[in-house]
Formats: structure tokens, sequence, C-alpha cells
């Protein structure tokens, strides 16, 4: 397909003023109960306790907080279960199980990652699920069992790395496209084990799916534009494998910056939720054999849309 060159920018002031919008005091949750815990993101919401029926001022206020930081964090959240997990996570958005996994029994969305079992340990750069073309909004993941050390998880700003880029790479950028996969190389995870090799070929890759996403999305609440890459990425539209991975390293390097990141350390009843849309992230594969349980509940996006307006496209779908 023939994409158009976007003019190089950074993001418009409408979006600007969004974010400036998010960034004002809320009745239900206070200034000073909002911590920011790096320069470029990351946020720690204290002294709210998460559930369903939380009010709506609550919600909103939360909602404002993720656009502002793209990451916050909820520590002690030791009374939530699945059930609960899921009606909090229910009202920011429609809930939506893995494509190709599906949801732990009896829930709608949650998806246990334990690292003893195959494909428990997301230690790849990525922003989730972007092989479907409505990839989602908001992740929200629970500790359930937390290793003694070790663990963290780390994401990275999809905004500022694409603001920070210069004008004539935030002009390249604008007018790539990239191919997403779930059926992408598995041999470069150099740590995976015959669990994780038989999980991604019997379940991750149960359905084999392609889409055609632009490199840079236009987030649809606050109007910022972001890189959209990640490890799900094959090759750009219209350039061959080599010259793809030269691009994609130089872009994804401008993603993972140690100063374009924050990195949590997690306690057992931690909630985190990031906005998809404008982050990537990380889980730290650096606690051997112990155990790690998480639960995600995943909120249902919308199918991301290029600096010119064209949206992304599904190119395939298909069983194994």
């Amino acid at each position: 397909m023939t994409q158009s060159a976007a003019a190089p920018s950074t993001s418009s002031a409408a979006a600007h003023a969004a974010i400036a919008a998010a960034a004002t005091t809320d009745f239900f949750i206070p200034e000073a109960d909002v911590v920011r815990r790096a320069g470029r993101l990351g946020a720690e919401i204290r002294n709210v306790a998460l559930g369903g029926d939380l009010p709506d001022a609550a919600i909103e206020a939360i909602h404002r907080l993720l656009l502002r930081h793209k990451v916050v964090f909820i520590r002690g959240q030791h009374h939530l279960d699945d059930a609960e997990q899921e009606r909090f996570a229910r009202r920011l958005g429609d809930l939506v199980p893995h494509p190709t996994i599906g949801a732990l029994k009896g829930t709608a969305s949650i998806l246990e990652l334990d690292a003893s079992r195959g494909g428990g340990r997301a230690d790849q750069w990525h922003t989730d699920v972007t092989f479907v073309d409505a990839h989602p909004k908001f992740s929200v993941l629970r500790g359930v069992v937390i290793p003694e050390f070790g663990g963290d998880t780390v994401f990275a700003n999809t905004v500022s790395a694409y603001e920070d880029l210069p004008a004539p790479l935030r002009q390249l950028a604008g007018s790539l496209w990239a191919v997403h996969s779930n059926a992408y190389d598995y041999a470069v995870k150099s740590r995976a084990t015959d669990a994780d090799r038989k999980h991604f070929d019997e379940v991750f890759t149960g359905t084999v799916y392609e889409t055609e996403h632009p490199v840079v999305q236009v987030h649809p609440e606050t109007g910022e534009h972001a890189l959209l890459l990640g490890n799900f990425v094959q090759r750009f539209v219209g350039l061959n494998k080599g010259d793809s991975q030269k691009l994609f390293d130089l872009f994804q390097s401008h993603i993972t910056a140690p100063e374009n990141t924050v990195r949590w350390g997690w306690q057992a009843g931690d909630v985190v939720i990031w906005d998809n849309r404008a982050t990537q992230h990380y889980a730290v594969n650096d606690y051997g054999n112990q155990k790690r349980v998480v639960h995600r509940a995943t909120v249902d996006g919308d199918v991301p849309k290029s600096i010119d307006g064209q949206r992304s496209i599904l190119r395939k779908k298909v069983a194994k």
C-alpha cells in the first residue's frame, strides 16, 4: 500500500491542552497523593482502594492521571481478586480477552502470567497485542505472587520518544508503516525454555495475525503522536528485512533510552495501569526460579490512526 508522508511536527497545541487539563488537582485524588516516579512518565497514586464501586469522580480522576502520566502505580490492593479487578477495569472500558491465549476460566479477560509456565515472562520490549488491528487501550496488572528480589517492570514513553526525534526522523517515521505479527522470530529470545517454545508454537501462534500499523499513531484521546513499534514488528512496508531492522533499531533506541523510562519494583497487591497507546514495557527476567504471578485485565481499544488519517489494516488471520 502507498502511504503519504506526514509533515514533521510535534504533538498539536490541542494535545498539550488535553494533557494540561489532566494535570488539574481533583477533589477525589488530592495532588499530594500523586507522586511522580520519573521525569517523563509514571506516577504513584496513594490512599485509593480500587474496585468496581468507586464513584464516577474517582474513575475520571484515575483516567486523567493515566492520560497525563501514561502509567500509574497503586500499592496495597490486597482486597482485589480477579472478579473485583475486572469490575474496576470495566469502569475504564469494555474488557477483551487475549486473542490467542484467551481468558482465565471464569473471567472475561484475565490473562495469567506465571513465570513457572511457558510464555509467562514478557522480557522483550513491546506494546500489548499490536499484531491485531484494535490493540488494547489500557492494561490493568495486579501482582499476585512477587519474587523476593527482581522481577521489576520497566515502562517507556512512546510519545516523548517521538517528540524527541530530530525533525527529519519525525518526518520519516510519519511516512512509514510496519507489519506486526505474533509469529515473530522467537529464536531471538535468548533465554526461552522448552516450555516457552511449546507455548509459543501451540498457543500464542495458534492463530497467526498480521496487521499493518502506522509507525506514528495519533492518540485518540489526547491527540498526541506516539511511536507504535515493539517486538511484534516484522518489517516496514516497502522495505526489505535488513533495511527494516536498521530503522527499527534506530527508532526503538529512542523509545527505550533510560531517561525515557520508569522502573517499578513490585510488591504483592500492587496494581499497575498503563496507557497501551502511549507506552512500551519490559518485564525484567532477573529472578531465576522464584515464583512470579501477575494477572492482567485488558480494556479494548480502537484501530490506530496515522497522522494523515488512515487506519491500521488487519492483513491476515489464519488458524494453524
